[in-house]
């Protein structure tokens, strides 16, 4: 069963821009079988032994034309009868919300959540001064989308699904036993943002209440002084609420359930529902971060999680001005929230976001504290998420590569995509550090269709392994590299057009198992365990470029695998990766990185050196 969305109000509105080309998004089509599984065959190539192979072979060939072939055809008749037969904009949205986020009963952080990390504006370096302008930033990004005037995305192809932009405000992931659901307020009737300060939760309205106008930035920042001076949030909360949500996601569901439960079961919901209501959060934090790593840590951790609320989109912002921004992952992906990010910060660095107006002397309410009820057992079961927490993230290693050799200025002289040549940069790094190859996930977004959210680009390939072979052998000539180099990047290219058009092999591969029925025996399709292998992802990367983000990053998806976020920037390649200490270090692997990089711009100074 799809999880529910559980909505305050309704608000309907006239069709306006934001959704001008929504009428010509098409649905999520299904692939043919004879596409996706030879497709997939060769997607494992670099993956297998001799021995291994000859399994694969005899169940894709099962598949096709064996032993297994009527049921998966089967199968495929579920699939695109759901399609194109039971009234959805797609046979996976529903699917894929529940299997890769709703049922997922684990912490969202490191393993869900994702961090950005802004570039710091010089003009605003206190938290209250930063925080301020960027809420103002926000609430005119937020009256775009309520007022359906923000611009519509398109690529050369046509429009994108813009109705996940509505999940950006107002919104909160409810834990809830065995699969999470969607909360969504009313954004006519809410317009308090969330503010975090050591533990503690205040509210106040972004909205004059005489006026009806948005607060002018002096005023926020009067509201967020008076946060930073109250006496009562000035050491941390010894019941951090907010820790709760840094836990597994069945020990949130009986938190909550406590707390709603109790003796201060109403104070503790009217708490909640304020919080979960809101705009989104600013969690105002302690310390000066300054280094890419601290500033990434601190960001994603938040002193043991105490003083985050990580079921909202929330800003974080630090006592020298330095920002950044926890991406909650369930409802919304990177694009969404980085057009957010993207236009806080551009708008703000392009002055075009009013730093003047109304000041001290505006009457304001005063925020709000949100408190809960004193109680042993939540203090404690607050503080043991949080401990739990600490020793999670204190198992992660994170190193960022903030490498300014070249960027993809230079990248398109060689007439190359910057993505692929980012990609291929990874495979060789992962080459140089094990000597062999690793199933790779990379994230394309399959916007393109109603509901669409991502498809996974298998960027370890035949070609991508011969030409990390080639760049390891002293022997094989500069020209060969080249020619070997060009072959995997259009080879990632096309794969990425397919992955981009619905026609990746991953996602057909989920919708067929998930069409099976109780008792039904799996293919040997899915019993061959390179099924598995392939789709381990030792390298789980994915691409987010802004010029106004120093960095971002996610955790890794298997214990042995690394998260490799990336941005590709015109004269820069910023790489984060994140590991199990115990199990690599992530400072070796963005060493060879940086040593790809270097030797992939020589590798073509050397071959095209009268050229460039």
């Amino acid at each position: 069963m799809a999880p529910s969305t559980r909505t305050m109000t309704t608000a309907s509105a006239p069709e306006k821009r934001m959704f001008e080309g929504q009428a010509s998004v098409a649905h999520l089509p299904v692939p043919k079988l004879e596409d996706t599984l030879p497709k997939y065959l060769r997607t494992t190539l670099p993956l297998q032994t001799s021995q291994s192979l000859a399994v694969t072979e005899s169940a894709v060939k099962s598949a096709l034309s064996g032993k297994d072939a009527a049921f998966v055809r089967e199968l495929q008749q579920r699939l695109e009868h759901r399609a194109n037969n039971e009234g959805r904009d797609s046979w996976l949205a529903e699917w894929w919300l529940s299997y890769a986020y709703m049922s997922y009963r684990g912490e969202l952080v490191p393993n869900v959540s994702y961090f950005y990390l802004h570039r710091s504006d010089p003009k605003a370096k206190t938290n209250v001064a930063r925080a301020a302008q960027m809420m103002k930033a926000t609430m005119i990004f937020r009256e775009l989308v309520n007022t359906e005037q923000l611009a519509p995305e398109k690529t050369k192809t046509g429009y994108l699904d813009m109705a996940p932009f509505k999940y950006l405000f107002n919104v909160c992931r409810i834990p809830q036993a065995g699969e999470d659901v969607c909360f969504t307020a009313d954004p006519a009737k809410h317009n308090h943002v969330i503010v975090a300060r050591n533990g503690y939760f205040y509210e106040f309205d972004l909205i004059h209440p005489i006026s009806g106008n948005q607060l002018s930035v002096p005023e926020i920042e009067v509201q967020l002084s008076k946060i930073l001076s109250d006496k009562r949030s000035a050491s941390m909360n010894k019941q951090p609420i907010g820790a709760f949500t840094a836990d597994d996601r069945d020990t949130w569901t009986e938190a909550r359930k406590a707390l709603l439960s109790g003796p201060h079961a109403e104070k503790n919901r009217k708490s909640l529902e304020r919080i979960e209501s809101g705009v989104v959060l600013f969690a105002l934090d302690n310390g000066k971060p300054v280094s890419l790593e601290d500033r990434g840590w601190n960001v994603w951790r938040g002193n043991q999680g105490k003083n985050r609320f990580y079921d909202k989109q929330q800003f974080v912002v630090s006592e020298n001005g330095v920002s950044g921004f926890v991406g909650e992952h369930s409802m919304l992906d990177g694009t969404h929230t980085m057009r957010l990010n993207n236009f806080v910060l551009t708008a703000l660095a392009d002055g075009k976001i009013p730093l003047e107006g109304e000041g001290a002397g505006a009457v304001l309410d005063d925020p709000v504290l949100l408190e809960f009820g004193e109680d042993a057992a939540t203090e404690k079961a607050a503080n043991d998420s949080a401990a739990r927490f600490a020793l999670s993230m204190e198992k992660e290693a994170l190193s960022v590569l903030d490498f300014e050799g070249y960027g993809k200025g230079f990248v398109k002289q060689c007439k190359t995509s910057p993505d692929a040549w980012a990609q291929m940069a990874i495979q060789m790094a992962y080459y140089k550090m094990f000597g062999t190859s690793g199933a790779t996930y990379e994230a394309a977004q399959t916007r393109k269709f109603k509901g669409g959210r991502t498809e996974t680009i298998r960027s370890c390939s035949v070609e991508s392994q011969a030409f990390v072979e080639a760049m390891g052998n002293v022997n094989t000539p500069d020209a060969d590299r080249v020619k070997l180099f060009e072959r995997a990047c259009n080879q990632h290219v096309t794969y990425a057009r397919e992955c981009a058009e619905g026609h990746g092999v991953d996602r057909h591969l989920l919708g067929l198992k998930l069409s099976m029925r109780p008792g039904e025996e799996l293919p040997a399709l899915f019993k061959d365990p390179m099924n598995a292998t392939s789709g381990t992802w030792l390298l789980s990367t994915s691409q987010i470029s802004a010029e106004l983000f120093d960095a971002w990053g996610f955790g890794q998806v298997t214990p042995k695998g690394f998260g490799v976020a990336y941005a590709i920037k015109e004269n820069a390649f910023t790489f984060t990766i994140v590991c199990l200490k115990d199990e690599h270090d992530p400072k070796e692997f963005t060493h060879y990185l940086n040593e790809a990089l270097v030797e992939l711009k020589q590798l073509y100074m050397r071959v095209h050196k009268s050229k460039m």
